[in-house]
């Protein structure tokens, strides 16, 4: 990989980039991804000035690397848990078998550690093999004669014969996407170490698979008793197959993104979508399967009719389970445990709280993300004509693990009416 100028923003942050730092392939990857709204390219009279959303990581250009930093730190190994918790992982990482830090590379180091430490635990399991199909020109018979082959293209040669085969191999969807995504991983990672050890243990898995058609088998992949043990590495070959995201494809004709980006606010949305429903659970709670299909729909606007819903939309029992009522919980992505809500999202959810819930008890949630200790306030909003309902403000310590923030989430969120 040839070496590359670094270049370090924090997230929503700028930065101003020499014309020559830039070439044309370059520049129409970027404005792919400005197309989805991942980030802003503006040209100058000196050059170009790159600004980062709400997406971190890593993107690697032709001539720089790109690293977005997130607003706030979280600890490798809690990322990890973070991670595996939000994308629905069927077992955590093992975090005590290597050590995770988030080093200069950021969340790409960590992801591609995750599929390599799936990866090595597959390999000591012994790779998955199932029956695949050749057709092949032998000396001798093996398998079955492929009788309309051998009439047309030998004409009665028996010298070679045209065969079918099936004979069990590891070169399999299964195997085929980890090897594609274990390509992908060696050009994100410039640690070393971390670089000899995807060397070594790519050559075990197949290679010449192209990243589209691997997501596409990951896609179609139905999960047995045969290879349910194979879902964690597929998780994170999804990530790093994608650059990242909850479900985010960097993709825009055909223009793929080299990296690993993290659109933010969509993997907190999945992760407050499972805590919350996680939380509420024990205690007879669920989540609205669909997430409340119908939504606020405005009409007679000028453009075609909107619609937009909460995050998550909870049903709860009331003291003796007899009633269920509705709480709209929405996910911020914002440092509500340093500034006060502002007021777009205090009319966002005071139009949910008037949507989905009754008038005597109009209350909505709102959970962000948070460093040094869960935080919980509540926001009380009063008019001329009297109250119009409560905001519960619940922030979530990503510095602790996410069962432990289950558990907070359970002991607070109003559960009950009144």
């Amino acid at each position: 990989m040839p070496d590359r100028t670094e270049v370090r923003i924090g997230e929503y942050g700028s930065v101003l980039l020499a014309a020559s730092q830039l070439t044309p392939r370059d520049v129409t990857r970027l404005r792919a991804l400005q197309t989805h709204g991942r980030l802003s390219l503006e040209q100058t009279l000196t050059g170009w000035r790159l600004k980062a959303g709400a997406t971190v990581g890593l993107l690697a250009l032709d001539r720089i690397r790109l690293v977005v930093e997130p607003k706030f730190a979280i600890p490798g190994d809690r990322l990890m848990g973070w991670l595996a918790y939000a994308l629905g992982a069927p077992t955590p990482i093992p975090v005590t078998s290597r050590h995770w830090a988030t080093g200069p590379e950021g969340y790409a180091d960590l992801v591609v550690g995750a599929l390599l430490e799936q990866c090595e635990r597959l390999l000591r399991e012994g790779l998955r093999r199932d029956y695949v199909r050749h057709r092949s020109l032998e000396p001798v018979l093996r398998g079955r004669l492929d009788v309309a082959a051998q009439t047309t293209l030998r004409y009665g040669q028996l010298d070679k014969l045209h065969i079918r085969t099936f004979d069990r191999e590891t070169n399999i969807w299964d195997n085929r996407v980890l090897g594609a995504a274990l390509q992908v991983a060696r050009t994100l990672t410039t640690n070393s170490d971390l670089a000899r050890d995807l060397r070594a243990i790519a050559d075990a898995f197949p290679k010449g698979t192209p990243p589209d058609a691997a997501l596409r088998a990951l896609d179609r992949t139905q999960y047995t008793r045969l290879n349910a043990r194979y879902r964690a590495a597929h998780t994170w070959a999804r990530l790093l197959l994608r650059g990242g995201g909850v479900t985010d494809i960097l993709t825009d004709r055909d223009t793929a993104a080299d990296g690993l980006l993290l659109a933010m606010p969509a993997l907190w949305e999945a992760t407050v979508r499972r805590l919350v429903t996680d939380a509420v659970g024990p205690h007879g709670g669920r989540a609205v399967v669909g997430g409340c299909t119908a939504g606020i729909t405005v009409r007679g606007d000028l453009g075609i009719t909107s619609a937009f819903r909460p995050d998550v939309l909870l049903s709860l029992p009331d003291r003796d389970r007899a009633v269920y009522a509705p709480l709209p919980v929405d996910a911020k992505y914002k440092r509500y445990d340093r500034h006060g809500i502002g007021a777009a999202d205090v009319h966002q959810l005071l139009t949910y709280s008037a949507g989905y819930t009754s008038s005597g008890d109009r209350r909505a949630v709102i959970v962000h993300p948070c460093a040094g200790g869960h935080s919980y306030r509540v926001l009380q909003i009063d008019s001329p004509r009297g109250s119009l309902g409560n905001i519960h403000v619940l922030g979530i310590d990503t510095h602790a693990l996410p069962q432990k923030a289950t558990a907070w989430l359970g002991s607070t969120l109003p559960l009950t009416n009144g």
